[in-house]
């Protein structure tokens, strides 16, 4: 291929994972604002799912991809933070990390500091700026503090190994949920208090047990419509509903009064996107992360990897929930 020209994953339509294709694009200069990455490592997220189906629209043809990590090659003007040969890590709109190079918006990536290998960076940064949001962010009105108790679904994955992490180093106790008994070994050994198969117990009750009847403060929840109502059940009084996925549908539209009815709870629908919107902010949830990978507090596993040539099977994988922790697409 010649220099300008470089591999990424398209899709002319929404569909199943066949409508993926790895296909030759142009790749120029970066324009004001903008900088040019050769990519390392790719992270996978079900958010690619979302828009690969269709369930989030956006134009067609596509190239897909929310999260990468590499190398500075170029730098438009504008751009102060970054520099030609920085090894850099982001979560950004518009997709396209799905490729070996692209051009791209500089405002969410950041500087990867030099412990933390590019895989580590590809793999954290959407669903590590995620945790630290919903953790540092998204608390009920009466606060949290130590020795409280949250409920994380699907506790194995990418985010909800972060978080369980997190969460302990934050003295939370986390309740975490998982569809097998190894996942939930894998988040306990990760940090979860306690852990829950929902696929054999129902984990309203194992709530409502482990918290002697008091229920949690906060449920953070991307499975969405499966675990929905469930999840309400398991709040006390003033608690706070985050939804921030739809790992099993979309959650159905339902009447505020259930809320009253349930303890005057309050609902939140949540996405990173919102909370990186300017450079400083992106910064700042940046440095955080970082802060607590570096420290040890929290580690990244990164359980899979494919070739990008594979992108098709990894998220058939994703799909068919056989992943756990975080995977990368090797370009």
């Amino acid at each position: 291929m010649t220099s300008n020209t470089t591999r990424a994953v398209r899709i002319e339509q929404p569909g199943g994972p066949e409508v993926m294709q790895l296909v030759p694009v142009q790749v120029g200069e970066p324009g004001p604002g903008q900088v040019r990455i050769r990519h390392h490592a790719i992270g996978l997220n079900f958010i690619d799912v979302y828009q690969r189906s269709g369930l989030y629209t956006l134009p067609m043809p596509l190239n897909l991809g929310m999260e990468g990590a590499g190398v500075v090659e170029a730098v438009g003007e504008g751009v102060t933070h970054l520099k030609v040969g920085d090894r850099a890590a982001y979560a950004s709109h518009p997709p396209g990390s799905y490729s070996d190079v692209r051009v791209m918006p500089a405002m969410n990536v950041c500087r990867l500091p030099d412990a933390i290998s590019f895989e580590e960076g590809a793999a954290m940064m959407l669903k590590g700026l995620t945790a630290q949001y919903l953790l540092k962010h998204c608390r009920p009105v009466e606060g949290l503090q130590a020795g409280d108790f949250v409920l994380f679904h699907a506790a194995a994955g990418g985010v909800g190994l972060i978080a369980c992490q997190w969460a302990k180093a934050l003295g939370l106790q986390l309740i975490g949920t998982a569809g097998s008994d190894a996942k939930c070994a894998l988040a306990q050994a990760n940090g979860a208090a306690h852990v829950i198969n929902y696929n054999t117990e129902d984990f309203a009750a194992r709530v409502k047990e482990i918290t002697a009847g008091k229920g949690v403060k906060v449920v953070y929840d991307s499975v969405g419509k499966d675990t929905w109502d469930k999840s309400l059940d398991c709040l006390s009084p003033f608690g706070l509903m985050v939804t921030f996925g739809n790992a099993s549908g979309p959650v159905p539209p339902f009447a505020p009064a259930v809320l009253a009815a349930k303890g005057s709870i309050y609902v939140t629908r949540q996405t990173l996107f919102s909370h990186i919107t300017s450079r400083e902010r992106t910064q700042a949830m940046a440095d955080d992360l970082f802060g607590a990978v570096t420290s040890g507090q929290v580690k990244i596993h990164i359980e899979q990897r494919y070739p990008l040539e594979q992108v098709q099977q990894a998220h058939r994988d994703l799909e068919a929930r056989k992943t756990t922790g975080s995977t990368v697409l090797i370009p």
